[in-house]
């Protein structure tokens, strides 16, 4: 049995009820979505590992959908099926070309659907990289990523992104309210990407609070400088109203002495081939993580970040266990 979720969008509910059915009894979750509206809306806020997507709909089609979703930080490594029901090449090119990993013809066999659905999850291989609180794309992914533009000579620069002082907040407000900031910062991540970013950057999640986006050299700056500005925006609203009003909170530390904390706030390292020639990513993940270090270490009365613009940096010990 499988624990997979898809999504299916179809404007028709007959086979809707087919597939949930079909795909339910497979050992999926299914999530439904009668227009490309509510596709794009359920695919971003559940996460689902695979969306079946239907090409011919009223309104926004199954095409447009598919761009939406492989243009947003959100989505765009989410494994798409296309759902047609004319059997000519030329269809079932266009969603190729579009960004589908594969697709199928109406009428459909059951059996087929659910074979083709399994061996896009094991191409994928999202169901065993994606973090389990935000949904984005995990270790295995990331590597993934960032060692294929690297061997491909592509452009890159990876944004290590870092909360500042999030223990004690996690301390002082309980894991339920540390969860919210982590999905809360997913989200942005997310949203800035989409919004300043080409399509094909990315947002991973290392794991607890680090996070790396990448992007074109280009971008990276720009893209730091907004996640920044948004974060530190909405920083004053994940404190209650007497922290809030005072502008830091007090925990005690692990000899029970209390300490002052002023606001969350990011730290963020950047690194690209723009300014080093790169042969494996371990390079553009070295240096990301020492100007992350550099930028915490600065005041934090506000979010920061550094770039890295030497031709040929040193070696560091990583922080973290980034792929």
């Amino acid at each position: 049995m499988s624990d997979a979720t898809v999504l299916v969008v179809d404007d028709d509910a007959d086979i809707r009820t087919v597939l949930e059915l079909t795909l339910t009894h497979a050992g999926f979750e299914v999530i439904e979505a009668d227009d490309g509206a509510k596709a794009l809306e359920a695919a971003r806020s559940r996460s689902p590992d695979v969306v079946l997507l239907d090409v011919m709909m009223p309104g926004l089609d199954g095409l447009s959908v598919l761009r939406e979703l492989r243009t947003d930080g959100r989505t765009a490594h989410l494994p798409v099926l296309m759902l047609t029901a004319r059997a000519q090449p030329e269809d079932a090119v266009r969603g190729l070309d579009a960004g589908a990993d594969d697709y199928i013809t109406k009428p459909f066999d059951g059996d087929e659907v659910v074979a083709r659905i399994h061996a896009v999850i094991r191409r994928s291989g999202q169901q065993r990289s994606r973090n389990p609180l935000t949904g984005l794309p995990a270790n295995d992914q990331i590597t993934w990523e960032l060692t294929t533009r690297v061997e491909r000579g592509q452009p890159t620069a990876l944004l290590y992104v870092d909360l500042d002082d999030f223990k004690p907040y996690n301390d002082h407000y309980g894991f339920l309210r540390g969860d919210e900031v982590i999905q809360l910062l997913a989200d942005l991540l997310a949203e800035v990407v989409t919004d300043e970013a080409a399509p094909g950057a990315f947002v991973g999640h290392v794991g607890g609070d680090d996070f790396v986006v990448i992007s074109a050299p280009d971008e990276a700056e720009d893209v730091a400088a907004e996640i920044c500005r948004r974060f530190d925006a909405i920083v004053p609203t994940l404190y209650d109203p007497e922290d809030a009003e005072a502008g830091s909170i007090e925990v005690p530390d692990r000899r029970g002495v209390p300490q002052v904390y002023g606001p969350l706030s990011l730290s963020i390292g950047i690194a690209t081939t723009a300014t080093r020639d790169v042969s494996h990513r371990e390079e553009l993940v070295t240096a990301a993580t020492e100007m992350k270090r550099f930028a915490k270490s600065r005041p934090r009365d506000r979010s920061r970040y550094e770039m890295d613009r030497r031709r040929d940096g040193n070696e560091v010990e990583l922080e973290v266990d980034l792929p």
